[in-house]
């Protein structure tokens, strides 16, 4: 009971300062609200998006083998980067549309619509009667070119929110994002009783636990449709009014040209940003095809396994969200993002470089049944084989993952990347400063795309090719060096302090009023402000002036 008490207070201060947050100036409250149910829809957006690539993640190479037995690992790096690739090419193209009609409802009504439609074809490929790894890959193509909709989805959420609201609402939709990464693949175990065979629904549509992935990205797509008609979802921009009013400008010219970002910073948060998510793109694809090789089990082990580990993740990064900001207000942000984050990423790839003591068990093809092995040993197997395909070398002879070493770094991932996506976004967001981000999000979500299109690819091949030791260790190498040249520049990745304010402030409160009874002139900035609180100020000031000198 103590529990719901404290909870329903939190939502009640909560309530308090989104009040206080509302500027009558800028907008009416009914604005106000209309705005922030918009941005909530944009939440949801982003979350279905984010599922929309992750919920088939761990049943695509089973899902694969059984519409096409002879498709490869390769062909299943192809299939997983065909979504962002899609989204990485169209993003922009997407964006310049919004930007031309100056509306965002048709770009993101159009997209769902071809997400809906996209869905609906991945969970009917068995309908066709040939070439259905190449109508598996159509469909992820163009589920990627729906979700090209996240640009207009950032650009919207920049344009939507106030100076102070930026950052919150940029950390919702960074956790947005993560849950929709990691509830994904625990949808895909929760229809795992369906099984591989499934059933027909109406005598021709087929239902089974790959399939039903597809048919929930559906229902989720029209529901989403539905929240952007026009009498719920209303487009209120109020970025560009309050920049104006802040610095004092007529026009929104002459605020960009007063902030000048930190070019240095703000590439190097894109480049750590790439280097976070192909990290976590190498679970994503190649969690359920490891554990098979290496645990030797089954596919429907394999599907369940694998999703029951990402719901516990998705528990995990929960909690890793909501420390952040008890964090963030006991260390600075940067030391967070290179300690919780970047630094237990590293931790997590290098606990997974193989600690067994033998090989994993080898899976036979059934022709070569009756003929002897490397070790002269007869060949007995049957299609129910499992383990370590004999074809890939490096099986006999690298010794295999133990399944608490894997546990343990995917338990450190769960915890570590909702930590460095979230505060990468939110101090990228401050470097840029009160303007539009419509621009740099993308070329940010554009980043995030590449690597989730060169991620499967190069994690493959080398898994196919090479083993565990070079998957893991050349993660593990990247992660560090990325590390490394964050603690370089960390100097950089602070926000700017805007002059004009502070320089108000200063003035107003050095000023020693010739008569007690004088008031203090009132600024927009500095109303109601007492001698004592902005003494304080003056001091935060200059002590944020001296730890960046340092």
């Amino acid at each position: 009971m103590d529990w719901f008490k404290k909870v329903f207070r939190r939502g009640r201060v909560a309530e308090v300062n989104r009040k206080e947050l509302h500027n009558p100036s800028l907008e009416t409250e009914t604005e106000y609200r209309e705005r922030w149910v918009s941005i909530r829809i944009i939440y949801f957006t982003m979350f279905l998006m984010s599922l929309g690539f992750s919920i088939i993640l761990t049943g695509i190479w089973p899902y694969l083998s059984k519409m096409d037995p002879d498709a490869s690992k390769e062909f299943m790096g192809y299939i997983v980067a065909a979504n962002p690739l899609a989204q990485m090419i169209f993003s922009p193209l997407v964006g310049w549309i919004a930007n031309k009609l100056g509306s965002n409802r048709i770009p993101l009504l159009s997209s769902l619509s071809l997400f809906t439609f996209a869905s609906g074809l991945y969970s009917t490929i068995d309908l066709f009667p040939s070439h259905k790894k190449y109508w598996l890959l159509a469909s992820r193509f163009l589920i990627g070119l729906s979700s090209a909709n996240i640009a207009v989805a950032r650009s919207y959420l920049s344009a939507a929110t106030t100076i102070d609201e930026r950052t919150g609402a940029v950390g919702m939709v960074s956790l947005a994002q993560v849950l929709g990464f990691i509830v994904g693949p625990a949808l895909q175990a929760a229809v795992t009783p369906f099984g591989d065979k499934g059933f027909l629904l109406w005598g021709f549509l087929p239902i089974d636990m790959y399939t039903a992935a597809g048919w929930i990205n559906v229902f989720m797509g029209i529901l989403n449709l539905c929240l952007f008609l026009p009498f719920i979802f209303k487009e209120r921009k109020i970025a560009a009014k309050e920049i104006m009013v802040l610095q004092g400008k007529t026009s929104e010219k002459e605020t960009w040209k007063a902030i000048k970002p930190d070019y240095v910073s703000a590439w190097t948060l894109i480049g750590a940003f790439f280097i976070l998510v192909f990290h976590f793109v190498l679970l994503e694809t190649l969690g359920t095809p490891l554990v098979m090789d290496q645990f030797a089990w089954t596919k429907e082990e394999a599907v369940k396994y694998m999703g029951i580990l990402m719901a516990v993740g998705s528990v995990i990064a929960c909690a890793s969200f909501v420390s952040i900001k008890p964090m963030t207000t006991k260390f600075e942000e940067r030391k967070v993002l290179l300690w919780g984050g970047f630094f237990l990423m590293a931790l997590a790839a290098g606990s997974c470089i193989p600690m067994g003591s033998e090989p994993p068990k080898l899976a036979y093809p059934v022709e070569l049944n009756g003929t002897l092995d490397h070790n002269n040993n007869t060949i007995w197997v049957d299609e129910n084989e499992v383990g370590c395909p004999i074809k890939q070398e490096w099986c006999a002879t690298t010794n295999a993952l133990t399944i608490p070493q894997f546990i343990f770094g995917y338990g450190l991932t769960s915890w570590g990347y909702p930590i460095g996506v979230t505060l990468i976004q939110t101090i990228f967001s401050k470097i840029l400063g009160p303007r539009p981000q419509g621009t740099w999000m993308g070329i940010l979500t554009g980043a995030g795309c590449f690597s989730r299109v060169l991620g499967p690819l190069y994690i493959s091949f080398v898994y196919t090719n090479y083993g565990t030791y070079f998957t893991f260790g050349s993660i593990t190498f990247l992660m560090l060096s990325c590390m490394l040249w964050l603690y370089i520049v960390r100097g950089k990745l602070v926000p700017p302090i805007y002059e004009k304010p502070a320089t108000e402030m200063i003035e107003i409160v050095s000023k020693k009023p010739e008569d007690e009874t004088q008031q203090i002139p009132k600024t927009e900035k500095s109303t109601n402000i007492s001698t004592e609180d902005a003494h304080q100020s003056i001091s935060l000031l200059k002590n944020e002036d001296d730890d960046d000198r340092r």
